[in-house]
């Protein structure tokens, strides 16, 4: 179903609006071509673009000369790709040869790299359209870029990767990549309404992607549905020995996981954490009321008091190898620098080694604990933010819920599965056992289509 003019004449119904996983099938069936979703979601980029702000370099020409090309390739008759025709933003983090990659940063701007990061690379042969670089704060910290969140644009969209997140909520692209640290993932996901899904530490190669702490910096996805989740990160897992915390495995066939059903009901425990303190009341009382529902399916426990560490843990692994990954730009233009960054620099250096390395004996001895609860139950479930997203645009939100699963490398996901009292989507966050992403993957599409199916 093409156009002659497809960035001006609409088609009959607009693929933008379709799941990753439809407009794939309806790619492959000839139904439509890349052309048309690209056109579509350039479409949708021109309509929301001014308000939302999700996009820190978008090329217009070089989209549609990608979509061209692979709808040549398809016409060739060779094998497509799993991700052929499907646009993907990309956070303006991760290196792109064909696109600036500023990394949110001042003293990197108009940086062009030699070469694609390992996962574009992937990207590219699975067929996609780079769509363009999505917004990311500074260095993947704390301070916010230019990214609005599309239900309110008084309110934050979260962060790091804000413009990821916006740009799938508000269908300018079906699929995007970003990292998370703290919560750079989980958190923009629930404030702006989305699937957010980090693997297992070490699943997807970093290669080629701005580097602020090496045991905890883990590449993510954000998509519209579970199964469009998954079938994004099944085309990026893979090992790369220039990642030297890469996995090498078997592929984890997440797709097909997350499509498939549970064999018995999956049985979830639900864990308040030590951040339980800072949570909203709507979104304290959601959860009361979405673990009614699920009623024998899920049990409350209670973490031992010893994984309130895990918070002190985290920051310091963060500020410490944050301030020395960042060193260079702290040394050549700190007065170019956010206070945010500057700040995590500073105290990261005043960290002894002493403490540091005690903060990575933790990550080891909490997760043991977490072993217990995985032999019991299927994932653990627990928000994934305070609440709703909050008004203002000067803080990208608090990533307290977030930081104990960071620090321990476990999947998590969360699905849009609440609303707040303001009318904002909230997050539910699932937890699974490490190198166990299929497993959480199947256990969420469950639970996707439980809460579906209450109306």
């Amino acid at each position: 179903m093409g156009t002659s003019d497809p960035l001006r004449q609409a088609v009959a119904a607009d693929p933008a609006q379709m799941s990753a996983l439809e407009a794939r099938q309806q790619i492959n069936a000839g139904v439509y071509t890349a052309t048309d979703l690209a056109a579509s979601c350039v479409r949708r980029i021109r309509a929301s673009e001014a308000e939302v702000g999700a996009w820190q370099f978008l090329d217009e020409e070089h989209v549609m000369q990608q979509a061209a090309q692979l709808d040549g390739y398809r016409r060739s008759g060779r094998p497509l790709g799993s991700l052929h025709g499907l646009c993907v933003g990309i956070k303006d983090i991760i290196d792109t040869e064909d696109m600036p990659t500023q990394n949110g940063n001042a003293l990197d701007a108009g940086r062009k790299p030699d070469e694609d990061a390992w996962l574009v690379s992937r990207l590219r042969a699975a067929g996609a359209v780079i769509l363009g670089k999505t917004v990311t704060t500074e260095c993947a910290y704390l301070a916010p870029g230019k990214t609005r969140n599309p239900f309110n644009p008084e309110h934050t969209p979260g962060g790091s990767s804000s413009g990821s997140a916006a740009a799938v909520a508000s269908h300018m692209a079906p699929l995007a990549i970003g990292t998370q640290t703290g919560g750079s993932v989980i958190r923009p996901a629930s404030y702006c309404g989305v699937v957010g899904y980090k693997p297992s530490f070490g699943m997807i190669p970093r290669s080629g992607i701005l580097r602020a702490s090496r045991r905890l910096d883990t590449v993510g996805v954000f998509a519209r549905s579970v199964e469009d989740a998954a079938l994004l990160a099944d085309a990026l897992v893979g090992h790369d020995p220039a990642d030297p915390d890469s996995i090498n495995q078997a592929s984890p066939r997440l797709l097909d996981m997350s499509q498939s059903t549970p064999p018995v009901t999956p049985q979830m425990a639900f864990i308040r954490t030590p951040a339980w303190n800072a949570i909203d009341d709507d979104c304290a009382e959601g959860f009361n009321e979405l673990v009614d529902v699920l009623g024998d399916h899920c049990d409350e426990i209670e973490l031992p008091a010893v994984f309130a560490e895990g918070a002190t843990a985290h920051r310091r692994i963060m500020q410490a190898e944050m301030a020395y990954n960042l060193r260079h730009y702290y040394e050549r233009g700190r007065d170019q620098l956010a206070p945010e960054t500057r700040d995590v620099i500073e105290k990261g250096r005043q960290i002894s080694a002493q403490d540091y390395f005690a903060a990575l004996d933790w990550r080891e001895s909490l997760y043991a604990g977490l072993e217990e609860i995985f032999e019991r139950y299927d994932l653990i479930i627990t928000p994934a933010t305070s609440g709703e997203a909050p008004a203002g645009l000067d803080s990208t939100g608090s990533a307290a819920f977030n930081v104990l699963w960071s620090l321990l490398g476990v999947p998590a996901l969360t699905l849009p599965l609440l609303q707040g009292a303001n009318g904002l989507p909230i997050g539910v966050q699932l937890v699974g056992r490490r190198m166990d992403d299929g497993r959480l993957l199947r256990s969420a599409g469950w639970l996707e289509r439980f809460v579906a199916a209450l109306g």
